[in-house]
């Protein structure tokens, strides 16, 4: 049996017109897909395995990395001449980090507690939390300075009792005991003849109250009813604005978590979270574009502006009584303590902190702080935030530990809280995210050039066919040749 050139040929530019056609459909339904998957491992739902345990138990290391800032001429100091310091670490701790309580809302919003721990990794860390490490006594001069309003004899009063304690004005301890606390007679003291004047009834630490504790109950948006809102928070600890600043917009609880962010982000979108340890809503600005592991992603610091004071950005003003720009002042929330928050060695400060202590020395790459996010998920791939605590202090009549220092704003250690998704969770993240879809984008460009090749070459073949059909003058018709065998009987037949 014959084949029709010419109808096989009209088949193929039919099927080739069609390819176009789905692979076309494909470069508008592709997104969409995507979206919607996006969007279906976006919402927080213990039906969804992936974005769940994500969300719920960071299957993500984190790290912190803290530096003590160790006082190399503390008697200077007392003299009055300019502190002068030297960097000690990273002594770096493994941060474990899980929710509990969690109680899903029919107003589709979600409760819980995070706790968190602490753990040493020696092996990651320069020294031992045995070395030892000279700092300011928060205790001493953190509490002159609170104090000097009162009237002199009580602050002669106050003075003895440091020293019938033997508290001086700097400390010397272990990084341990400096981290998770220590046995202070004063501070049993206080507990007990002043209940309540101290963040912590037990040792006194740094962190004390950071380890094995929770960051206040935060009910956030699940995304079920708008994708936009997701991981947004909805209110902390029961209130849905603070009460530590001056202005409204210093008390508005502003983003997320701080863990996840909503997805589809673009360059104009910001990154806002609610930082219990600031006592403050932070916002990141858009950096550059990049990308981790061929994944990409937008990297977001911090502004300017974030610690700039109400003078050089009136917003903050509300953040105040300020100091330099480059200080948060968080006395508010710090049982009034006088404590700043800064970035590292004074990034992106007031250059003027520089010149009163030694040893400082910013730059962007070791003290700047930022997110990478992908963009399409909100999902952090590096994380880096870094901060400083430092503490006002001078000489105060009356306290005679406070001798003649000069009036300084002194830093005393920084952190870096760190993270990077790695392993499983970024073979998966790559897989679903990454690869699927660039799967999905190829293909539509192929069926669409598959489809133009086989309508053009069926084309040519279609009209090659009637081509030589017209030349021979006749058209093709179905059954109209038969064999040799089937003709030779009826021309020789006889009847």
């Amino acid at each position: 049996m014959a084949v029709n050139k010419s109808k096989v040929s009209a088949g193929f530019i039919v099927v080739g017109v069609l390819t176009v056609f789905f692979g076309t459909g494909l470069v508008f339904v592709g997104p969409i897909i995507i979206d919607d998957q996006v969007v279906k491992n976006t919402v927080i739902d213990p039906k969804n395995d992936l974005s769940y345990t994500m969300w719920k138990d960071l299957p993500v290391p984190f790290f912190m990395s803290v530096y003590f800032f160790h006082v190399l001429n503390p008697q200077e100091i007392l003299k009055g001449e300019k502190p002068m310091v030297e960097q000690r670490g990273p002594y770096v701790y493994r941060k474990q980090c899980r929710k509990e309580n969690i109680t899903f809302h029919p107003n589709s919003t979600v409760s819980y507690r995070e706790y968190r721990r602490y753990f040493f990794e020696p092996s990651m860390s320069v020294g031992n939390e045995s070395d030892v490490v000279t700092i300011p006594n928060m205790l001493v001069l953190g509490a002159a300075v609170m104090l000097e309003d009162l009237p002199y004899a009580v602050r002669l009063l106050i003075s003895t009792t440091f020293k019938t304690f033997n508290e001086g004005p700097f400390l010397t301890k272990t990084v341990g005991e400096l981290m998770w606390g220590f046995d202070s007679k004063l501070v049993d003291f206080l507990n007990k003849y002043l209940p309540g004047m101290l963040p912590s009834t037990g040792k006194f630490g740094l962190f004390a109250e950071f380890n094995n504790s929770n960051t206040g109950l935060f009910t956030i948006h699940t995304g079920r009813d708008d994708i936009r809102k997701a991981h947004k928070v909805d209110s902390w600890n029961g209130l849905t604005e603070l009460s530590y600043w001056r202005t409204p917009q210093c008390n508005m609880i502003n983003g997320t978590a701080g863990q996840l962010w909503p997805p589809f982000m673009t360059k104009e979108s910001t990154l806002p979270f609610y930082s219990p340890d600031a006592c403050r809503s932070l916002e990141l600005v858009y950096q550059r574009a990049g990308e981790m592991k061929g994944i990409p992603l937008y990297r977001y610091v911090a502004p300017k502006t974030m610690f700039a004071n109400g003078t050089d950005y009136a917003p903050n003003e509300g953040f105040c009584p300020c100091r330099q720009s480059g200080l948060l002042n968080v006395s508010s929330c710090r049982h009034n303590s006088p404590v700043f928050i800064s970035h590292p060695h004074f990034f992106n400060a007031d250059p003027v902190l520089l010149d009163y202590v030694l040893g400082l020395n910013p730059t962007e790459e070791e003290h700047g702080l930022f997110i990478d996010i992908h963009p399409l998920t909100g999902v952090p791939l590096n994380v880096s935030i870094r901060l400083q605590l430092n503490l006002y202090m001078k000489r105060v009549s009356g306290i005679t530990e406070t001798g003649k220092i000069s009036e300084v704003v002194m830093p005393m250690l920084w952190f870096e809280e760190n993270g990077y998704i790695d392993g499983p969770v970024l073979t998966t993240f790559h897989t679903n995210l990454v690869i699927l879809p660039a799967v999905m984008e190829y293909m539509q460009y192929i069926f669409i050039a598959l489809g133009l090749v086989t309508t053009v070459v069926a084309i040519l073949v279609y009209h090659k066919v009637k081509r030589k059909t017209c030349e021979g003058g006749t058209l093709p018709r179905e059954n109209t040749s038969t064999s040799a065998g089937e003709q030779t009987p009826l021309l020789v037949k006889k009847h």
